[in-house]
């Protein structure tokens, strides 16, 4: 029993750390794996490691050493890697593939079978409960027609690789109300925004989809990702894209949640992985 209680605390170390593909469970050296992440909302990389080394304190195993540094967005931390000043950077499944199709110089580092997993949703102001209720009906819908599944396969699991997903056209309804939605360019092909500054994608069509479905104009409002919960709260805009962090006992509650923000059901999950430089 304690040994499987010692286990789990293992797995919990991992997960907080984000480093299944890290090497977990090897000793640690003198100098740092530098692991490359977009920027948390609430958490800083005091606070990450801070939060780590509670669990590894309590779980009484160590595991290899390593350093997170936050970006901005996905250019600055795709440099940082090119260029040797981080060893790693972690993103999703989708967004590394994405990537590797597109530069020879990266590859995807995976090293363990358990992956950690996100899901995806919309987060709006906590009193815009009617949008929240509205996005989450049209989002039943598209599960149960097929809608969502489509998407999903023609812009993640089926797409071109070899050219970018293209730019969706929304539809405009004269006189309905418009509701404004940020995209930052940093997840793509999930939050894409092209060279010449059209967003595309998957969220773009979903959006697209929803806004169709609602009878509402949609207007997309390009921000950093660390802007996008500032925002909101100033109204700014009316709608963002949210990741839903796995809870745990070691995490606060409020590790990464937006403060005044309701979010609705997740669209799209996806797993946490790590690229590397290719030798």
């Amino acid at each position: 029993m304690i040994r499987l209680k010692k286990i789990a605390s293992l797995f919990l170390i991992c997960i907080l750390a984000g480093i299944f593909f890290t090497g977990c469970g090897e000793e640690k050296s003198d100098h740092p794996t530098k692991i490359g992440m977009i920027q948390y909302l609430n958490a800083s990389e005091q606070k990450m490691s801070e939060i780590l080394q509670k669990a590894e304190e309590k779980a009484k195993i160590k595991v290899t050493n390593y350093q997170t540094i936050f970006f901005k967005n996905l250019n600055s931390m795709q440099l940082a890697l090119l260029s040797g000043d981080i060893d790693q950077m972690s993103t999703y499944r989708c967004v590394a593939d994405y990537l590797v199709a597109r530069d020879a110089q990266i590859k995807i580092l995976d090293r363990s079978s358990v992956h950690l997993k996100d899901s995806f949703c919309f987060a709006v102001r906590s009193e815009k409960v009617e949008l929240k209720d509205s996005l989450n009906k049209a989002l039943g819908e598209m599960k149960q027609d097929g809608t969502l599944e489509k998407l999903t396969k023609e812009y993640i699991t089926e797409p071109d690789k070899s050219k970018d997903p293209p730019a969706f056209e929304i539809q405009h309804f004269d006189g309905a109300e418009t509701i404004k939605v940020a995209v930052t360019g940093d997840l793509p092909p999930l939050d894409l925004v092209l060279a010449d500054g059209t967003p595309a994608g998957f969220n773009t069509a979903l959006l697209a989809e929803v806004g169709k479905r609602l009878q509402k104009n949609v207007e997309t409002v390009q921000i950093e990702s660390d802007s996008r919960a500032a925002a909101l709260k100033a109204d700014l805009v009316d709608v963002s894209f949210w990741a839903v962090l796995p809870e745990d006992e070691e995490r606060p509650a409020d590790f990464d949640a937006p403060a005044g923000t309701i979010l609705s059901e997740p669209y799209f999950s996806d797993e946490i992985i790590h690229l590397e430089r290719t030798e």
